[in-house]
């Protein structure tokens, strides 16, 4: 794998309103039609104003680190979000936003994983994407890059208007560790059941203000390590013991991501919470988040999410279970004993849950 930059002349003048560093990961956006080989290939981005003439309108520099060979965001690692936390590092003071070119398929999982690695965070790293590759007449990629690149460049006295890491697509602006994938053929690929949206756009773009995170005053640092021996147990109606302790017993394994049924009830049956007091007992966290889109976790609340509580697993309140994944690799990489660990997992972190 090589990341490869590529200067973009928008013909902005000497004193650019913003510089943007463009990430371009894979995915639809970046896709074209390769009458040859009759079928899409990833476009030269030295051709980017070809496809987006748009971009010559805009006063700001732009460059891009084009990582190749493209992913295609099912195969997008741990790894994967290493790099790309290392990337904006490396590039931090040198650029004003960040715009990440992904496949919408785990973009939420990766949005949520980049907003645990770049702690203090104070400029927008905005992930978009596209249905249909920008090569095509109907695509929206155009539109998404636009603005996502505006939204990326825009200041209030001076700071970033939104220092966060986002995902912009269609009309909304979403956090990035509250979203997840609703649609796989509609525009409006993106929803955010448990907050509000961070910025509608229209003719203009009305920013929600009250909603996004203030900037952070300690100074800005990027984390290199995450442990991915985690795993997500999802229960369902006949899920038998033979099921639930081969997750369990997964050699090695660190954290579950338990999915619940409703307000973080589970089955009450004997032989499944002696495996869960088990996992507990040789030091694993487990995290109890809702299957439900909306609502949140509320352990306690009825009978069958009361064992759970009792016996010191975790309520996830109102996270998602893409942002919950990568939360969980975060929190285990810091090595912490049990208490102490489950402590930080309960804790709101980057926004991704309301204490």
């Amino acid at each position: 794998m090589q990341v490869v930059k590529v200067d973009i002349d928008t013909a902005a003048p000497l004193h650019p309103e913003a510089s943007i560093l463009i990430m371009y990961t894979g995915g639809t956006v970046g896709m074209v039609f390769d009458k040859s080989v009759k079928h899409l290939v990833p476009f030269n981005f030295t051709q980017i104003m070809d496809h987006v003439p748009e971009l010559r309108q805009f006063n700001y520099l732009l460059t891009v680190l084009s990582i190749e060979p493209a992913i295609d965001s099912s195969n997008v690692s741990v790894s994967d979000w290493l790099l790309l936390a290392r990337l904006i590092a490396e590039n931090y003071n040198d650029y004003d936003g960040f715009v990440v070119l992904h496949g919408t398929d785990t973009m939420a999982y990766s949005a949520s994983a980049l907003s645990y690695l770049l702690d203090n965070l104070q400029k927008p790293v905005i992930f978009t994407g596209a249905q249909v590759p920008i090569g095509r007449i109907r695509t929206d990629a155009r539109e998404n890059l636009i603005t996502a690149l505006q939204i990326a460049a825009t200041k209030k006295e001076g700071k970033s208007m939104v220092p966060e890491v986002c995902i912009y697509f269609r009309n909304l602006l979403l956090r990035g560790n509250r979203s997840k994938k609703a649609e796989s053929t509609r525009f409006d690929a993106f929803k955010s059941g448990n907050y509000p949206p961070l910025a509608e756009t229209g003719i203009e773009i009305d920013y929600n203000t009250k909603s996004i995170l203030p900037h952070p005053k300690l100074p800005f640092r990027a984390h290199q390590l995450l442990d991915d021996r985690v795993a997500v147990l999802k229960l369902f109606p006949g899920i038998t013991s033979q099921v639930v302790r081969s997750i369990l017993h997964t050699p090695e394994l660190r954290g579950v991501v338990l999915e619940t049924f409703g307000a973080g009830n589970a089955p009450t049956g004997a032989w499944f919470l002696e495996l869960l007091q088990e996992a507990l007992n040789k030091g694993m966290l487990i995290l109890n988040v809702s299957q439900c889109d909306e609502g949140r976790v509320d352990q306690g609340r009825y009978e069958t999410s009361k064992h759970l509580q009792d016996m010191g697993i975790v309520g996830g309140a109102d996270i998602t279970t893409e942002a919950a994944i990568s939360k969980m690799m975060y929190v285990l990489s810091f090595g912490l004993g049990q208490a102490q660990a489950n402590r930080m997992l309960s804790r709101n972190l980057r926004g991704e849950v309301t204490i």
